[in-house]
Protein backbone atom coordinates (compact mmCIF):
# COMPACT_ATOMS: atom_id res chain seq x y z
CA UNK A 1 0.00 0.00 0.00
CA UNK A 2 1.82 3.45 -1.21
CA UNK A 3 1.55 6.64 0.59
CA UNK A 4 -0.64 8.98 -1.33
CA UNK A 5 0.35 11.96 -3.56
CA UNK A 6 -2.33 14.97 -2.08
CA UNK A 7 -2.94 16.27 -5.55
CA UNK A 8 -3.76 19.40 -4.28
CA UNK A 9 -0.59 20.70 -2.75
CA UNK A 10 2.65 22.38 -5.23
CA UNK A 11 5.31 21.15 -3.19
CA UNK A 12 6.87 17.80 -2.67
CA UNK A 13 9.58 16.79 0.01
CA UNK A 14 11.62 16.07 -2.91
CA UNK A 15 11.95 19.20 -3.48
CA UNK A 16 11.10 21.17 -0.53
CA UNK A 17 13.91 22.79 1.30
CA UNK A 18 14.33 22.63 5.37
CA UNK A 19 11.67 25.86 5.81
CA UNK A 20 8.92 23.91 4.42
CA UNK A 21 9.73 21.05 6.74
CA UNK A 22 10.29 23.39 9.63
CA UNK A 23 6.65 25.15 8.87
CA UNK A 24 4.84 21.33 8.54
CA UNK A 25 6.24 20.04 11.41
CA UNK A 26 5.28 23.08 13.77
CA UNK A 27 2.03 22.81 12.22
CA UNK A 28 1.86 19.04 13.03
CA UNK A 29 2.89 19.34 17.06
CA UNK A 30 -0.28 20.79 17.61
CA UNK A 31 -2.21 17.43 16.57
CA UNK A 32 0.42 15.57 18.60
CA UNK A 33 -0.85 18.05 21.62
CA UNK A 34 -4.29 17.46 21.18
CA UNK A 35 -4.80 13.97 21.14
CA UNK A 36 -2.61 13.71 24.06
CA UNK A 37 -4.58 15.82 25.59
CA UNK A 38 -7.87 13.99 24.86
CA UNK A 39 -6.66 10.67 25.35
CA UNK A 40 -5.35 11.71 28.71
CA UNK A 41 -8.74 12.95 29.56
CA UNK A 42 -9.50 9.68 29.93
CA UNK A 43 -7.20 9.37 33.27
CA UNK A 44 -9.89 12.09 34.69
CA UNK A 45 -13.01 10.23 33.69
CA UNK A 46 -12.34 6.92 34.65
CA UNK A 47 -11.95 7.44 38.92
CA UNK A 48 -15.27 9.55 38.23
CA UNK A 49 -17.34 8.04 36.13
CA UNK A 50 -16.57 4.77 38.37
CA UNK A 51 -17.99 6.40 41.09
CA UNK A 52 -20.75 7.85 39.41
CA UNK A 53 -22.44 4.44 38.15
CA UNK A 54 -20.89 2.33 41.16
CA UNK A 55 -18.67 0.64 38.51
CA UNK A 56 -15.77 -1.93 39.10
CA UNK A 57 -12.75 -1.71 38.06
CA UNK A 58 -13.27 -4.09 34.87
CA UNK A 59 -16.40 -1.84 34.13
CA UNK A 60 -14.46 1.31 34.18
CA UNK A 61 -12.09 -0.14 32.13
CA UNK A 62 -14.43 -0.03 29.19
CA UNK A 63 -14.30 3.09 29.22
CA UNK A 64 -9.89 2.80 27.38
CA UNK A 65 -11.87 -0.38 25.70
CA UNK A 66 -14.15 1.60 23.67
CA UNK A 67 -11.37 4.57 23.05
CA UNK A 68 -8.53 2.07 22.51
CA UNK A 69 -10.66 -0.20 20.29
CA UNK A 70 -11.59 1.92 17.75
CA UNK A 71 -7.97 1.93 16.67
CA UNK A 72 -8.15 -1.99 16.53
CA UNK A 73 -11.62 -1.41 14.34
CA UNK A 74 -10.68 2.15 11.99
CA UNK A 75 -6.66 1.60 11.88
CA UNK A 76 -6.49 -0.51 8.24
CA UNK A 77 -9.74 1.30 6.94
CA UNK A 78 -7.69 4.98 7.80
CA UNK A 79 -4.89 3.24 5.85
CA UNK A 80 -6.88 2.77 2.64
CA UNK A 81 -8.24 6.49 3.60
CA UNK A 82 -4.92 8.28 3.89
CA UNK A 83 -3.94 6.18 0.72
CA UNK A 84 -6.65 7.66 -1.30
CA UNK A 85 -6.84 11.17 -0.09
CA UNK A 86 -3.32 11.72 0.91
CA UNK A 87 -1.65 12.99 4.52
CA UNK A 88 -3.44 16.91 4.47
CA UNK A 89 -6.95 15.53 3.71
CA UNK A 90 -6.58 12.61 6.03
CA UNK A 91 -5.58 14.58 8.72
CA UNK A 92 -8.68 16.97 8.08
CA UNK A 93 -11.09 14.23 8.06
CA UNK A 94 -9.59 12.76 11.08
CA UNK A 95 -10.22 16.24 13.34
CA UNK A 96 -13.49 16.64 11.70
CA UNK A 97 -14.78 12.82 13.07
CA UNK A 98 -12.89 13.49 16.42
CA UNK A 99 -15.14 16.83 16.42
CA UNK A 100 -18.14 15.16 16.05
CA UNK A 101 -16.78 12.94 18.72
CA UNK A 102 -16.44 15.49 21.36
CA UNK A 103 -20.00 16.71 20.37
CA UNK A 104 -21.93 14.01 21.44
CA UNK A 105 -20.95 14.42 24.70
CA UNK A 106 -23.32 16.63 25.58
CA UNK A 107 -26.42 14.07 24.64
CA UNK A 108 -24.56 11.39 26.66
CA UNK A 109 -24.55 14.09 29.46
CA UNK A 110 -27.91 15.49 29.02
CA UNK A 111 -29.11 11.77 29.55
CA UNK A 112 -26.31 10.46 32.21
CA UNK A 113 -26.12 6.96 29.99
CA UNK A 114 -22.50 5.22 30.51
CA UNK A 115 -23.17 3.67 27.15
CA UNK A 116 -23.63 6.59 25.49
CA UNK A 117 -20.51 7.83 27.10
CA UNK A 118 -18.52 5.11 25.78
CA UNK A 119 -20.12 5.34 22.39
CA UNK A 120 -19.14 9.02 22.09
CA UNK A 121 -15.77 7.92 23.11
CA UNK A 122 -15.66 5.81 20.51
CA UNK A 123 -16.45 8.13 17.59
CA UNK A 124 -13.81 10.79 19.42
CA UNK A 125 -11.23 8.13 19.04
CA UNK A 126 -12.04 6.91 15.37
CA UNK A 127 -11.01 10.43 14.39
CA UNK A 128 -7.77 10.27 16.60
CA UNK A 129 -6.98 7.32 14.72
CA UNK A 130 -6.87 8.84 11.87
CA UNK A 131 -4.69 11.19 12.57
CA UNK A 132 -2.33 9.19 14.17
CA UNK A 133 -2.39 7.00 10.48
CA UNK A 134 -1.37 10.01 9.02
CA UNK A 135 0.38 11.91 10.99
CA UNK A 136 3.06 9.70 12.29
CA UNK A 137 4.57 8.45 9.29
CA UNK A 138 4.49 11.52 7.57
CA UNK A 139 6.60 12.94 10.43
CA UNK A 140 9.19 9.76 10.10
CA UNK A 141 8.85 11.22 6.38
CA UNK A 142 10.19 14.71 6.85
CA UNK A 143 13.66 14.35 6.21
CA UNK A 144 16.39 11.69 6.62
CA UNK A 145 15.53 8.55 8.08
CA UNK A 146 18.85 8.22 9.96
CA UNK A 147 16.90 11.00 12.16
CA UNK A 148 13.30 10.10 11.96
CA UNK A 149 13.34 8.65 15.71
CA UNK A 150 14.68 11.53 17.00
CA UNK A 151 12.00 13.84 14.95
CA UNK A 152 8.90 11.56 15.64
CA UNK A 153 10.23 11.77 19.57
CA UNK A 154 10.58 16.03 19.39
CA UNK A 155 6.80 16.12 18.03
CA UNK A 156 6.22 13.40 20.39
CA UNK A 157 7.14 15.47 23.15
CA UNK A 158 3.99 17.82 22.58
CA UNK A 159 1.52 14.74 22.70
CA UNK A 160 3.31 14.42 26.19
CA UNK A 161 2.64 18.10 27.02
CA UNK A 162 -1.04 17.49 26.59
CA UNK A 163 -1.07 14.67 28.42
CA UNK A 164 0.83 16.92 31.12
CA UNK A 165 -1.77 19.81 30.97
CA UNK A 166 -4.94 17.33 30.62
CA UNK A 167 -5.03 16.10 33.82
CA UNK A 168 -5.13 20.51 35.43
CA UNK A 169 -7.32 20.84 32.85
CA UNK A 170 -9.96 17.99 33.99
CA UNK A 171 -9.58 18.31 37.77
CA UNK A 172 -10.54 22.05 37.25
CA UNK A 173 -13.19 21.62 34.95
CA UNK A 174 -14.63 17.28 35.98
CA UNK A 175 -13.79 16.96 39.11
CA UNK A 176 -13.63 19.84 41.24
CA UNK A 177 -16.75 21.44 39.47
CA UNK A 178 -18.63 17.31 40.08
CA UNK A 179 -17.78 17.92 43.85
CA UNK A 180 -19.66 21.33 44.30
CA UNK A 181 -22.49 20.43 41.88
CA UNK A 182 -23.10 17.18 43.44
CA UNK A 183 -24.85 18.49 46.93
CA UNK A 184 -27.62 20.16 45.03
CA UNK A 185 -27.92 17.02 42.15
CA UNK A 186 -28.00 13.51 41.95
CA UNK A 187 -24.08 12.13 41.43
CA UNK A 188 -25.13 10.66 37.91
CA UNK A 189 -26.63 14.08 36.96
CA UNK A 190 -23.64 16.18 38.37
CA UNK A 191 -21.17 14.67 36.35
CA UNK A 192 -23.16 14.98 32.97
CA UNK A 193 -23.98 18.75 33.58
CA UNK A 194 -20.14 18.65 34.42
CA UNK A 195 -18.76 17.15 31.02
CA UNK A 196 -20.83 19.48 29.19
CA UNK A 197 -18.71 22.36 29.02
CA UNK A 198 -15.01 20.58 28.66
CA UNK A 199 -16.29 18.60 25.73
CA UNK A 200 -17.79 21.29 23.58
CA UNK A 201 -14.79 23.00 24.13
CA UNK A 202 -12.75 20.40 22.34
CA UNK A 203 -14.94 19.96 20.15
CA UNK A 204 -14.53 24.07 18.71
CA UNK A 205 -10.87 23.32 19.12
CA UNK A 206 -10.76 20.29 16.87
CA UNK A 207 -13.26 21.91 14.21
CA UNK A 208 -10.83 25.08 14.03
CA UNK A 209 -7.75 23.18 13.86
CA UNK A 210 -9.54 21.10 11.17
CA UNK A 211 -10.59 24.61 9.01
CA UNK A 212 -6.96 25.67 9.34
CA UNK A 213 -5.26 22.20 8.23
CA UNK A 214 -7.49 22.51 5.34
CA UNK A 215 -5.98 25.92 3.91
CA UNK A 216 -2.36 25.18 4.91
CA UNK A 217 0.28 24.23 1.40
CA UNK A 218 2.28 21.28 3.58
CA UNK A 219 5.07 19.02 1.83
CA UNK A 220 4.00 15.50 0.17
CA UNK A 221 6.11 12.53 -0.19
CA UNK A 222 6.77 12.15 -3.55
CA UNK A 223 9.36 9.76 -2.93
CA UNK A 224 6.90 7.08 -1.76
CA UNK A 225 4.93 7.48 -5.50
CA UNK A 226 8.17 7.01 -7.38
CA UNK A 227 9.28 4.04 -5.46
CA UNK A 228 5.43 2.67 -6.27
CA UNK A 229 5.68 3.03 -9.78
CA UNK A 230 9.09 1.33 -10.05
CA UNK A 231 7.73 -1.79 -8.14
CA UNK A 232 4.64 -2.05 -9.43
CA UNK A 233 4.11 -5.45 -11.30
CA UNK A 234 7.68 -6.69 -10.07
CA UNK A 235 7.10 -6.73 -5.91
CA UNK A 236 3.86 -8.25 -4.52
CA UNK A 237 5.23 -8.16 -0.71
CA UNK A 238 3.12 -6.50 1.49
CA UNK A 239 4.34 -4.71 5.19
CA UNK A 240 3.26 -7.85 6.80
CA UNK A 241 6.49 -9.66 4.08
CA UNK A 242 8.64 -6.86 7.41
CA UNK A 243 9.96 -8.98 10.56
CA UNK A 244 10.77 -5.71 12.20
CA UNK A 245 7.47 -4.52 11.90
CA UNK A 246 5.34 -7.24 13.08
CA UNK A 247 7.59 -7.20 16.00
CA UNK A 248 7.04 -3.31 16.55
CA UNK A 249 3.34 -3.81 15.85
CA UNK A 250 3.38 -6.32 19.02
CA UNK A 251 5.94 -3.93 20.87
CA UNK A 252 3.12 -1.10 20.54
CA UNK A 253 0.54 -3.27 21.36
CA UNK A 254 2.38 -3.64 24.85
CA UNK A 255 3.79 -0.15 25.36
CA UNK A 256 0.42 1.39 24.76
CA UNK A 257 -1.19 -1.08 26.67
CA UNK A 258 1.35 -0.78 29.71
CA UNK A 259 1.25 3.03 29.69
CA UNK A 260 -2.78 2.99 29.41
CA UNK A 261 -2.90 0.59 32.16
CA UNK A 262 -0.64 2.67 34.28
CA UNK A 263 -2.49 6.36 33.72
CA UNK A 264 -5.90 4.43 34.20
CA UNK A 265 -4.70 2.93 37.76
CA UNK A 266 -3.09 5.76 39.29
CA UNK A 267 -5.66 7.92 40.90
CA UNK A 268 -7.14 5.07 42.69
CA UNK A 269 -3.58 3.75 43.28
CA UNK A 270 -2.77 7.03 45.22
CA UNK A 271 -5.84 6.80 47.09
CA UNK A 272 -5.47 3.47 48.65
CA UNK A 273 -4.55 4.06 51.91
CA UNK A 274 -1.62 2.57 52.40
CA UNK A 275 0.14 4.09 49.54
CA UNK A 276 -1.17 7.86 49.71
CA UNK A 277 -4.18 7.91 50.88
CA UNK A 278 -5.43 11.12 48.73
CA UNK A 279 -8.85 11.88 47.58
CA UNK A 280 -9.77 11.84 43.36
CA UNK A 281 -9.35 15.56 42.75
CA UNK A 282 -5.60 15.48 44.80
CA UNK A 283 -4.60 12.16 43.33
CA UNK A 284 -5.15 14.02 39.88
CA UNK A 285 -2.78 16.53 40.26
CA UNK A 286 -0.14 13.44 40.41
CA UNK A 287 -1.02 12.62 37.03
CA UNK A 288 0.99 15.43 35.60
CA UNK A 289 3.96 13.99 37.05
CA UNK A 290 3.50 10.54 35.01
CA UNK A 291 2.85 12.45 31.54
CA UNK A 292 5.30 15.31 32.64
CA UNK A 293 7.77 12.28 32.74
CA UNK A 294 6.93 11.85 29.71
CA UNK A 295 7.40 14.83 28.34
CA UNK A 296 10.97 15.41 29.47
CA UNK A 297 12.22 11.87 28.58
CA UNK A 298 10.94 12.86 24.92
CA UNK A 299 12.88 16.16 24.70
CA UNK A 300 15.68 14.81 25.74
CA UNK A 301 15.55 11.21 23.63
CA UNK A 302 14.88 13.57 20.36
CA UNK A 303 19.01 14.84 21.28
CA UNK A 304 20.21 11.39 22.81
CA UNK A 305 19.53 9.59 19.87
CA UNK A 306 21.18 11.64 17.66
CA UNK A 307 24.24 10.15 19.10
CA UNK A 308 23.31 6.60 20.34
CA UNK A 309 21.06 4.18 18.69
CA UNK A 310 17.27 4.36 19.08
CA UNK A 311 17.22 0.59 19.99
CA UNK A 312 19.80 0.93 22.47
CA UNK A 313 17.62 3.85 23.95
CA UNK A 314 14.74 1.50 23.92
CA UNK A 315 15.93 -1.05 25.68
CA UNK A 316 17.49 0.72 28.39
CA UNK A 317 14.21 2.64 29.46
CA UNK A 318 12.30 -0.49 29.30
CA UNK A 319 14.71 -1.94 31.97
CA UNK A 320 14.16 1.51 34.23
CA UNK A 321 10.30 1.33 33.73
CA UNK A 322 9.81 -2.07 34.20
CA UNK A 323 12.51 -1.85 37.56
CA UNK A 324 10.40 0.96 38.76
CA UNK A 325 7.01 -0.41 38.73
CA UNK A 326 8.24 -3.73 40.51
CA UNK A 327 9.73 -1.11 43.04
CA UNK A 328 5.77 0.20 42.99
CA UNK A 329 4.68 -3.25 43.40
CA UNK A 330 6.78 -4.39 46.43
CA UNK A 331 7.05 -1.31 48.57
CA UNK A 332 4.50 1.66 50.10
CA UNK A 333 4.01 5.42 50.83
CA UNK A 334 5.91 7.75 49.32
CA UNK A 335 8.35 4.93 47.79
CA UNK A 336 5.58 3.37 46.13
CA UNK A 337 3.91 6.58 44.68
CA UNK A 338 7.22 8.33 43.39
CA UNK A 339 8.13 5.08 41.52
CA UNK A 340 5.01 4.33 40.05
CA UNK A 341 5.02 7.90 38.67
CA UNK A 342 8.75 8.03 37.75
CA UNK A 343 7.53 5.27 35.09
CA UNK A 344 6.80 7.91 32.83
CA UNK A 345 10.16 9.26 32.78
CA UNK A 346 11.37 6.03 30.79
CA UNK A 347 7.90 5.85 28.91
CA UNK A 348 8.85 9.25 27.24
CA UNK A 349 10.32 7.87 24.21
CA UNK A 350 9.38 4.29 23.62
CA UNK A 351 5.99 4.68 21.63
CA UNK A 352 7.96 7.08 19.09
CA UNK A 353 11.23 4.95 18.60
CA UNK A 354 8.77 1.68 18.49
CA UNK A 355 7.19 3.26 15.49
CA UNK A 356 9.79 4.81 13.92
CA UNK A 357 12.02 1.77 14.07
CA UNK A 358 9.36 -0.41 12.66
CA UNK A 359 8.34 1.70 9.89
CA UNK A 360 12.55 1.58 8.49
CA UNK A 361 12.35 0.59 4.57
CA UNK A 362 9.17 -0.24 4.50
CA UNK A 363 8.83 2.15 0.96
CA UNK A 364 5.62 1.88 -1.15
CA UNK A 365 4.02 -0.03 2.29
CA UNK A 366 4.62 2.74 4.26
CA UNK A 367 0.95 3.56 4.97
CA UNK A 368 0.26 0.29 5.27
CA UNK A 369 2.97 -0.40 7.84
CA UNK A 370 1.00 2.87 9.83
CA UNK A 371 -2.44 1.03 9.75
CA UNK A 372 -0.55 -2.29 11.22
CA UNK A 373 1.18 -0.22 13.84
CA UNK A 374 -1.90 2.21 14.70
CA UNK A 375 -4.05 -0.88 14.71
CA UNK A 376 -1.83 -2.65 17.79
CA UNK A 377 -2.68 0.76 19.63
CA UNK A 378 -5.99 -1.58 20.24
CA UNK A 379 -3.15 -2.79 23.35
CA UNK A 380 -4.80 0.38 25.23
CA UNK A 381 -8.11 -1.55 25.32
CA UNK A 382 -7.26 -4.74 26.07
CA UNK A 383 -4.72 -4.68 28.50
CA UNK A 384 -6.14 -2.24 31.10
CA UNK A 385 -9.51 -4.28 31.14
CA UNK A 386 -6.90 -7.58 32.11
CA UNK A 387 -5.37 -5.77 34.64
CA UNK A 388 -8.96 -4.44 35.98
CA UNK A 389 -10.03 -7.86 36.01
CA UNK A 390 -6.28 -8.77 38.25
CA UNK A 391 -7.12 -5.92 40.35
CA UNK A 392 -10.71 -7.19 41.30
CA UNK A 393 -9.47 -10.43 42.28
CA UNK A 394 -5.51 -9.73 43.69
CA UNK A 395 -5.60 -6.30 44.45
CA UNK A 396 -4.62 -3.13 42.58
CA UNK A 397 -1.01 -2.90 43.84
CA UNK A 398 -0.54 -6.87 42.44
CA UNK A 399 -2.37 -6.03 39.33
CA UNK A 400 0.77 -3.80 38.40
CA UNK A 401 2.75 -7.31 36.86
CA UNK A 402 1.32 -7.22 33.34
CA UNK A 403 3.20 -3.91 32.87
CA UNK A 404 6.14 -5.38 33.77
CA UNK A 405 5.90 -8.45 31.17
CA UNK A 406 5.18 -5.60 28.82
CA UNK A 407 8.56 -4.31 29.00
CA UNK A 408 10.17 -7.04 28.71
CA UNK A 409 9.43 -7.82 25.81
CA UNK A 410 9.99 -3.89 24.92
CA UNK A 411 13.49 -4.36 26.16
CA UNK A 412 13.82 -7.62 23.33
CA UNK A 413 12.49 -5.16 20.82
CA UNK A 414 14.65 -2.66 21.22
CA UNK A 415 17.74 -4.69 21.88
CA UNK A 416 17.10 -7.47 18.73
CA UNK A 417 13.47 -7.36 17.27
CA UNK A 418 13.93 -4.16 15.93
CA UNK A 419 16.81 -4.94 13.70
CA UNK A 420 16.44 -5.56 9.42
Amino acid sequence: MALSINDTSTTSVGSAGEGNYRFALISLTSLFFMWGFITCLNDILIPHLKAVFSLNYAEAMLIQFCFFGAYFLVSLPAGKLVKKLGYQQGIVTGLIIASLGCGLFYPAAVSATYGLFLGALFVLASGITILQVAANPYVNALGSKETASSRLNMTQAFNALGTTVAPFFGTLLILSVATVVSADMSQAQSEAEVVKLPYLLLAGALATLALIFAKLNLPVIQSHKEQLQATDGQDKSSAFAYTHLLLGAIGIFVYVGAEVSIGSFLVNFLGEADIAGLKEADAAHYIAYYWGGAMVGRFFGSVIMQRIPAGTVLAFNATMAALLVLVAMNSSGSVAMWAILAVGLFNSIMFPTIFSLALRDLGPHTSQGSGILCLAIVGGAILPLIQGLMADSMGIQQAFILPVICYGFILFYGAKGSKL
